[in-house]
This record gives structure tokens, sequence and C-alpha cells, in this order.
């Protein structure tokens, strides 16, 4: 843990600029050896970001590392899951099938962040349904260049423009044995992901703002605060992302960085005026999937009063 203390308090804080998602990259890749620990990466990659959107794709490709941390650490990785119907379990309408040699994939994901620069894909399918006419879903990793994938970049969105993203369609997509993953995919990968995406996209944005704070002069108690709430984080970062009781302790450390992130807002005006102007454009992106917390949370209290979640949660 004092490794990455020491760098958010001791490395210089006067990022590189990002010109490109392949400039971030680059810069990702670096810390990947130095901080092993997804966690640890996130924070590290949020410090060395010159803006909330690569901040935002390194914690987001942290999250991939702690939920799936036998894949290439030196490959970009991008999940897809969201459909035209959208991307509750029951929506899920890409096909795996066997075939004479393993499996095929047939379908389209409708929304792939970092879909244009991924090179290898975590696509979320079905093998059908369950007696209870559920989805059964599985996990697959492929070659983002495998034949029968075609990727289309989709129109920038008006925050973080810089993250990419991208319609993928799957035509006959041959799959070998080993690349199915074990274990349900909803139950072990799709549903905890938005947790753990949550924990590390959270510890990327802190990161973010302890630069920030150490290179525009922000009062020392705000960056010991900042760094104080990292460490929480950290913790919520790497405990169980199914247990209820993660998600009641997620949802009390998400309303202290939303308080923290109110009362810093009179010392932006201390903050150069590109990355100022870029925050007031991105700051949208924190509240994206909020209705989804919301009901995570909701479903966590319930249950550790012993009730049963409602359906919907």
């Amino acid at each position: 843990m004092n490794s990455i203390l020491n760098f958010l308090l001791t490395e210089s804080s006067e990022p590189v600029v990002l010109d490109s998602v392949e400039t971030w990259w680059r810069r990702h890749v670096e810390l990947v050896s130095r901080f092993p620990a997804p966690a640890d990466l996130a924070l590290a990659g949020g410090f060395r970001a010159d803006r909330l959107g690569y901040a935002f794709a390194s914690g987001y490709h942290a999250a991939h590392r702690f939920l799936f941390p036998s894949l290439p650490a030196d490959k970009p990785v991008a999940l897809c899951a969201t459909e035209p119907m959208g991307g509750h379990p029951n929506a899920i309408q890409t096909r795996l099938e066997s075939t004479a040699s393993g499996f095929s994939l047939t379908g389209e994901k409708a929304f792939v962040t970092l879909g244009t620069r991924a090179e290898v894909l975590l696509v979320v399918a079905t093998e059908g349904q369950d007696a209870q006419g559920r989805n059964r879903l599985r996990m697959v990793t492929v070659d983002a260049k495998r034949a029968g994938i075609v990727v289309s970049e989709l129109p920038e969105l008006p925050f973080v423009p810089e993250v990419p993203h991208a319609e993928l369609r799957l035509e006959g997509v041959a799959v070998a044995d080993g690349e199915v993953l074990p274990g349900d995919g909803y139950t072990r990968y799709l549903k905890p992901f938005r947790t753990v995406e949550d924990c590390h996209v959270q510890l990327a944005l802190l990161g973010w703002l302890i630069q920030l704070a150490r290179r525009c002069g922000w009062p020392e108690v705000v960056r010991e605060e900042l760094l104080s709430l990292s460490l929480m984080m950290r913790g919520l970062a790497q405990a169980d992302p199914t247990a209820a009781s993660t998600h009641v302790a997620l949802g009390g450390g998400l309303a202290l960085v939303n308080r923290a992130l109110t009362s810093i807002e009179p010392l932006w005006a201390q903050v150069d005026a590109p990355t100022r102007e870029r925050w007031e454009r991105d700051r949208r992106l924190l509240g994206v999937a909020g209705k989804v917390r919301a009901k995570r949370l909701e479903a966590a209290r319930v249950k550790l009063a012993g009730g049963a979640p409602t359906p919907d949660a």
C-alpha cells in the first residue's frame, strides 16, 4: 500500500499530454508492472491522466484486470454486453452454439466502450434458456481481429469524447473450447462487473483529483481528504463484489466522494481553463447508471434486513 501512497504524494503532478487513445494506452501499460494490484493501477492511471476521460479509461481497464486476471496485461480489452434491446440479462440474444470443432458466436452488441481500440473482446452470449425461462449466459473471450467480427465506430458522446465506443456484429465467429470462460456468465462476471467497475473508476477519479490538488495548490487538508477517500475506496475494490455488505459500504463510499466533489467546487477557479472546461463537460459521466446503483443499494439493504429483493433489483 505504501508504494501507491508514495506515488500519489511524490510523483510529478505535471501530466504528459494524452493526445489519443493510443498515447493513453502506452502510458497505462507502463504502470502495469509497477502496480500489479488493479486498485493501485486505477489510482496510478488516474493520477497520470491529463483529463477525466483517460482517467476513466484506466479505471475501466483496471476493473477488467480484477475480474479477468488471466487476460494478457499488454492488450486492451472491451466488455461486450449491451445489445439493441438493452443490457438486462434477458435482453442478451447473441448466441453461443456448439459446432463440430468447438463453438460459434452470432449476434450484435450495441455499445462497446473502447471497442475500436480493443484487441481482446469479452462477449456475453446465451446458450438458451433454463427451465424457468431465464437466459443461460456464458462469457467468451475472443481476438478482436478474428474472422466474422465487424466493429463500427459510434459517434462521439457529448462528454468524454476521447473515449471511443463501437457497435459490434458477430457473424459465426469461431470459438475454441478454452475461450468459453468457466462459470455462469451472469452471476460470475456480468453482475459483479458493475460493482467492480464503480470501485475502480472512482479510484481513477480520486487519483486524478489528487494530481490536480497538488498541481494547482489546493489546501493540504483537501489533498489529505482525497487521499483518505482513495484508501477507503481501495479497500472496497478488494472486497467481494457479490456481497450485499460490499454494496451497502460502497453506497456510503460513493456518497462521501460526492460530498467531497461538492466541497471542492470553489477550488476549480485555481485550475487552468482547458482542464476546468473539460471537467464541466465530462462530469456527467459520474452520473451514468445512477438508477442501477440505487437499485443495487436498495436490494442490498433489503437482503441484509432479511427480506427478499424485488425482481427488478
